[in-house]
């Protein structure tokens, strides 16, 4: 039987490995189907952003008790992993606490510290479980937000469900673990209990030593296959920034928020027109259309932000326009963009690599007109993502296709554009009168 079960769990961590590495295969695909963009410079300003931005959750603290509890789940996710290593050595060689003989009296001040761990975990879950069900935070409502309907509010649910769970799996493997010791079993390490699971031993001491060990061992299966599981899981969920938090943080713009970058094709026009030398390789206008209608057209970097973006919404509490009611919501520019991202690779995958036409578009079938036109580019999306995500760039290049290359724009808009470019001024004045305003 202990064959068997070993036999058994290198099947499935091997399978669930699998599917994991192929699901994030696919992510890395879809974003490379994107633009390239060179985003190497100042390495150690970059480390620096990764520190304080991904690491130390500088932003998340600007909102105090959230940035606490939410400081709990992610650094209990990273060091309760380091317990995963030992369960999953002993699935493997069908040992038990394989750790403990090594680590002596360290071992068990080790695990009391996880399950500290564990249970501010827990408690942060539940305290977000009832800031969104009770709380009523508003940004976090679908009915409120159409974006968040369906599966991104059910996700939410989910992820805090699951993890409450594992840390009473984990509570009550190692609470039935120190009953099986003090009754002496065989393979139970004389230990002794811990800080939290002790507390559910008065609850399971009236079971019998074979139910125990077959709890025991339901709970390991259920914690590790949890554990397991809720990976390949989160690799489908906006839960997917616990990865791309850091690339996202290494690779984000460097550059004040207010600058906005010139198109490659406009800026090589414009030297053609003053005379001014360009470069031999330099991408011409033929080559490259204006702005982005799909995502292929946008960079890396914005589909990498798509891929991290938390879905916390506070770039669309922030923003002026949905204040004031209209369409607009970063938070569903990069849920949007995400969403094609995935229906594109998708077809990629479906066709071994080859594009197939689809109908569809990023811009026009995913993001409306309306939408881009309420944007202000005022940056506060930007300033209140807690890993300065830019919604804006996004916004910003599709809007550049929307009006340079399908004419979309309302009758001022191309009153004003016509007037910059025939007067150097937003009105019809003779540009040799521009600066009379001054003389008055």
């Amino acid at each position: 039987m202990h064959i068997f079960l070993q036999v058994l769990f290198i099947l499935v961590l091997a399978g669930l490995g699998y599917l994991v590495t192929q699901r994030f295969k696919f992510i890395i695909a879809s974003i490379q189907l994107a633009k390239a963009i060179e985003l190497n410079d100042h390495p150690s300003e970059r480390w620096k952003r990764v520190i304080l931005l991904a690491f130390g959750q500088k932003k998340m603290f600007q909102k105090p008790l959230v940035g606490i509890f939410h400081f709990l789940i992610y650094i209990g996710f990273i060091l309760i992993n380091i317990e995963i290593l030992e369960i999953v050595i002993d699935g493997i060689l069908g040992t038990h606490r394989i750790f403990a003989p090594f680590l002596g009296s360290f071992y068990p001040f080790l695990l009391n510290f996880f399950e500290l761990l564990s249970l501010g975990v827990f408690v942060a879950c539940v305290a977000f479980f009832l800031r969104r069900g009770v709380g009523q935070v508003q940004r976090l409502q679908s009915e409120s937000h159409r974006e968040l309907k369906g599966f991104p509010i059910q996700d939410a649910y989910t992820i805090l469900a699951i993890e409450c769970i594992l840390m009473l799996a984990l509570w009550t493997m190692n609470a039935s673990d120190a009953i099986l010791q003090v009754r002496q079993v065989e393979h139970f390490e004389p230990i002794g209990a811990f800080l939290v699971s002790q507390h559910l031993m008065p609850i399971l001491s009236n079971l019998t030593t074979p139910v125990l060990l077959i709890l025991e061992r339901v709970a390991w299966w259920f914690h590790i296959l949890g554990i397991l599981g809720f990976a390949l899981y989160v690799t489908y969920s906006k839960h997917l920034h616990i990865f791309f938090a850091f690339p996202a943080a290494y690779f984000s713009s460097l550059e004040p928020s207010s600058k906005m970058g010139n198109m490659p094709s406009v800026t090589h026009e414009v030297k053609l027109m003053l005379g001014q030398p360009v470069e031999a390789n330099a991408t011409t206008p033929d080559q490259l259309r204006f702005g982005a209608k799909d995502v292929m057209d946008l960079t890396w970097k914005n589909a990498l932000d798509a891929y991290s973006c938390t879905e916390c919404g506070r770039c669309t509490e922030q923003c002026p326009a949905n204040q004031t009611g209209r369409a607009l919501s970063p938070r569903k520019i990069m849920m949007d963009t995400r969403d094609r991202l995935e229906e594109v690779g998708g077809i990629l995958a479906k066709n071994k690599g080859q594009w197939a036409e689809d109908g569809k578009s990023l811009l026009g079938d995913y993001i409306s007109a309306e939408e881009l036109r309420a944007c202000t580019t005022c940056q506060a999306c930007v300033e209140a993502c807690p890993m300065e995500l830019s919604p804006l760039n996004i916004i910003l290049a599709l809007r550049r296709y929307q009006i340079m290359e399908q004419s979309d724009a309302p009758v001022a808009w191309n009153s004003m554009f016509s007037n910059i470019e025939t007067n150097q001024a937003p009105w019809k004045f003779n540009p040799s009168d521009r600066l009379n305003w001054a003389k008055s």
